[in-house]
């Protein structure tokens, strides 16, 4: 009994439940006919498309900056620099890395306005980033509209301009990661997170560095930082660009994956599952672990994919998208009531 409390306050309740809770669905998985290696497959998918936009939380986190609820910017990014990449044609690790290196300066830019912006509103950020999240989205809507692109499988057919709500990437650059680390198209998930982990590695490496000691600072005491001479301005612009850039990144790897990518209204609440994965794999508003990224990518996307199936098999009614709904947002719900400041 001893052990299991400990293991309790380690891991945290809430996180034991979920957990256990996600181990008897993998068990029941069989007696509702739900094949169990196909179920694991599913899940891991959905952990190496989401996984790096949840990561890419740790930089705003650590400044004191709050949950990045303008996530949205940044993914805007991201779809920008894969557009400009099929328009000019690239294919394969040229088109994804391409994607990257072209979404890079829009997302750098992006997150220093929206650092600058941040900064003029300390107290607010969380609410402020949620207004810059859903605008950007609205203003992309009609971008998409106006920019230039002329690429045939891009635009309407029927008007010649603007671009249309999704694009196939198969041909272009789709699972490319499979092929980046010699794997078979269907465990491309290994490789999504095999870069995650690469990723993972960098900002770890990042933290370490006098630039992220003084981002680490800034978040667990300004009054400190301020005394030791950090400009608590620049690092808190700094992990706004970082976190931006990241999730410009996050996004691409999510398409590669997906196939296709969505525009207009589809990045419009992409930031609430990626913060919701944080909370529940134990992060806070204060404080957050690369550790706390992986568990709790895997316990929400490992119980918004198995729950549906399972379930829907036992009472032997189509109700999957249904419960997908209820329990992904009532998971969501569930993480943003979690405020504790660790």
């Amino acid at each position: 009994m001893e052990k299991i409390k400990n293991l309790g306050k380690k891991i945290g309740i809430p996180r034991l439940i979920i957990g256990l809770f996600l181990l008897v669905l993998y068990i029941v998985a069989p007696f509702a006919q739900v094949d169990i290696i196909t179920s694991l497959n599913d899940t891991f998918v959905r952990v190496g498309m989401n996984i790096i936009l949840v990561l890419s939380l740790l930089p705003m986190v650590q400044s004191g900056t709050g949950l990045n609820f303008g996530m949205p910017l940044g993914i805007e990014a991201g779809l920008l620099g894969a557009l400009i990449s099929l328009e000019l044609g690239l294919k394969g690790n040229y088109g994804f890395f391409g994607a990257i290196i072209i979404s890079l300066p829009i997302s750098i830019l992006f997150g220093y306005l929206y650092g600058k912006l941040l900064n003029r509103v300390k107290g607010g950020e969380m609410m402020i980033a949620t207004y810059v999240g859903f605008s950007s989205v609205a203003i992309m809507c009609i971008m998409w509209l106006l920019l230039p692109f002329k690429k045939s499988d891009m635009i309407w057919a029927y008007g010649g301009e603007g671009i249309r709500t999704t694009i196939s990437i198969d041909k272009y650059w789709g699972k490319i990661l499979s092929d980046l680390f010699l794997l078979p198209k269907n465990l491309n998930f290994i490789g999504e997170i095999l870069f995650f982990c690469i990723l993972a590695w960098l900002l770890k490496e990042f933290f370490r560095t006098r630039n992220g000691i003084a981002m680490k600072m800034t978040g667990s005491n300004e009054k400190f930082a301020i005394s030791t001479g950090v400009d608590i301005n620049k690092s808190r612009i700094n992990s706004v660009i970082l976190s931006t850039v990241l999730s410009s990144i996050g996004i691409i790897v999510y398409q590669q994956s997906f196939g296709f990518i969505q525009l207009y209204l589809a990045p419009f609440y992409m930031a609430f599952p990626a913060i919701a994965a944080l909370l529940i794999g134990g992060g806070s508003l204060k404080k957050a672990t690369i550790f706390n990224v992986i568990l709790g990518t895997f316990l929400f996307q490992g119980i918004i994919t198995m729950t549906p199936v399972v379930i829907s098999g036992l009472i032997e009614t189509d109700m999957s998208e249904t419960l997908r709904v209820i329990i992904s947002n009532g998971m969501i719900l569930y993480a943003l009531t979690r405020r504790e400041v660790k």
